[in-house]
């Protein structure tokens, strides 16, 4: 049966291009912002570009937060994508602002200590140890990347003892490019941009659902 996945728009987000590359590899995808077809779906994804604090704002807005909180309560599939990963952890600090997130992760967001940002261009991912995400993907396999925040992995310490499993790339310091736990999943990178190094990622999630 083919899996239904749900890209949530809350005003933020590739959207089409996420919905085409879901499509690729065999989802039935809508492309919406009713909380009903986002709480009863297969697997939510939530995208995001831009500011943590605009992008929490817009799914406020739609009341977002609460059916992400409802599906990882339920044991129900999850994947954020670029900031749609980053606003899945307890906050953000952009320009001194600190924004409270979903809270689905612990650790706080911040600004990558890197001579050059945005970090914009492809990157290795070192996959975690029994990542569901990268399996079968070959050490060295880049991945495309446009953001200048990040959970840096000295901050990533509750992240970790939560049991997650963190994938990492480093530019200026190492951070947190993937994360796993349970049936929740979220990646810095753009996996609709990174061609079929993407869609693998996006069939490997798509085969949990």
């Amino acid at each position: 049966m083919t899996a239904r996945v749900v890209v949530l728009d809350y005003g933020s987000g590739n959207l089409r291009s996420a919905e085409r590359a879901l499509a690729r590899v065999g989802a039935d995808v809508t492309v919406t912002a009713d909380l009903a077809a986002a709480a009863e779906c297969d697997g939510l994804v939530v995208p995001g570009v831009g500011a943590f604090a605009a992008c929490m704002a817009g799914l406020r807005g739609i009341g977002g937060e609460k059916v992400i909180a409802a599906r990882v309560e339920a044991g129900r599939p999850v994947l954020g994508i670029c900031v749609g990963m980053q606003v899945l952890f307890a906050a953000g600090v952009e320009h001194g602002l600190r924004t409270e997130g979903c809270g689905v992760f612990p650790g706080t967001v911040d600004r990558l200590d890197a001579p050059v940002l945005p970090h914009m261009g492809w990157n290795t991912v070192a996959a975690g140890d029994g990542s569901v995400l990268f399996a079968g993907i070959p050490d060295g396999t880049r991945f495309y990347f446009v953001h200048s925040y990040g959970l840096r992995m000295r901050d990533a310490a509750p992240l970790a003892e939560t049991g997650a499993t963190i994938s990492v790339t480093e530019h200026g310091e190492p951070f947190a490019a993937a994360v796993e736990r349970g049936l929740v999943a979220a990646t810095q990178f753009h996996p609709e941009k990174s061609g079929d190094a993407g869609a693998a990622v996006l069939s490997n999630w798509l085969a949990t659902l």
